[in-house]
């Protein structure tokens, strides 16, 4: 027998093996958007801890949260990543969906989503949160988180959410052309677009939903299909974005001794993979300062959710029957906080 039969025995038997781990790779889907917030998901496939866990993840991308769920609730996704709706409620309250660990949350001191005036409005005394109604603002949807945002807002500062004019959009860009376009007196805004359309000049950052209502704006979530039929896909899955999720906790959530954000050489490691996902494309500091508070653990604010679903049910956009117990999986992720007493 040859050396070079030997070789090309090798070669061929190296070969097959890699066909037969590829194929042993479990195949899964995640829907969400392409914001600084999604990153864990980022981070999970490029340092390749899916793959640690034999999963082969394909995203698929959306410009609104709602979209995310009804791709989960029909099964066109396995798993979505986004901010919590009114239309997600629905369609968990109905059984298609369950909430497994989280994902962002409004924390004093990480800047997420931006109040804005437009420069135009601003100019002409739209200066603070305070000063919304009477105003006409974008958001993305009806039901959306910045629908509630407002309402939350709208409570904490004492005025009526029926006193704004809210222009319902469907998408990020579209709110920002509405807002470089002057059709709209203000809108809200995740960070990193915040920040380039006050660095454009057509609008100012006139507060911040951190700094007034904190909250457990989005969660990772699954059909519950998957996490009938594929509970240890599920589990594997989860491992993988828990993993990424204390990366990103390492890397952009730590303070100095005076609390400042401070970001050193993770940091620095972790900006070109988000980099290569999130739109419009930010720079290493339009990063740092939109990187969102995620808990590193993926542990949710279980309360909160009773409360999102409360509101949406008061202003009659979910279902009185919907029952957060009932759309919470919270086996996957250990030590959940702030639980409802019962």
């Amino acid at each position: 027998m040859s050396i070079r039969f030997i070789a090309a025995l090798a070669a061929a038997i190296l070969a097959w093996s890699a066909t037969v781990a590829a194929s042993a790779q479990e195949k899964v889907s995640i829907a969400a958007l392409r914001f600084v917030s999604s990153s864990p998901i980022f981070i999970a496939l490029d340092r390749g801890y899916f793959k640690e866990q034999g999963l082969e993840v394909e995203f698929k991308f959306f410009d609104a949260a709602q979209p995310i769920a009804v791709a989960v609730a029909a099964g066109d996704a396995d798993f979505g990543i986004t901010g919590l709706t009114g239309g997600f409620y629905n369609l968990a309250g109905k059984g298609a969906l369950k909430i497994i660990a989280a994902q962002s949350r409004e924390e004093p001191g990480y800047d997420f989503v931006a109040y804005l005036a437009s420069k135009k409005a601003f100019d002409a005394g739209f200066t603070d949160p305070g000063k919304f109604p009477g105003k006409t603002i974008a958001i993305t949807q009806t039901g959306s988180t910045f629908h509630y945002m407002l309402g939350m807002l709208s409570e904490k500062r004492g005025f009526k959410l029926t006193d704004v004019t809210l222009k319902p959009l469907q998408s990020i860009a579209n709110v920002t052309a509405a807002l470089k376009g002057e059709q709209v007196d203000g809108a809200l805004l995740p960070a990193n677009n915040a920040y380039a359309a006050e660095k454009a000049g057509f609008a100012k950052i006139i507060g911040w939903v951190h700094q007034e209502t904190p909250w457990q704006l989005g969660a990772l979530f699954a059909g519950t299909r998957v996490i009938e039929q594929r509970h240890a896909v599920v589990e594997k899955f989860v491992a993988a974005y828990l993993k990424a999720c204390a990366d990103y906790a390492d890397a952009f959530l730590a303070r100095d001794a005076a609390g400042k954000r401070v970001f050193g050489d993770k940091a620095e490691a972790l900006i070109p993979i988000i980099q290569k996902y999130v739109q419009p494309k930010p720079s290493p500091e339009q990063v740092k300062a939109s990187a969102s508070y995620i808990d590193p653990k993926g542990r949710l604010l279980v309360k909160n959710i009773y409360e999102q679903i409360a509101w949406y049910q008061a202003q009659g956009m979910v279902a009185r029957d919907v029952d957060a117990a009932k759309i919470l999986d919270l086996s996957f992720v250990k030590d959940h906080l702030d639980p409802p007493k019962r």
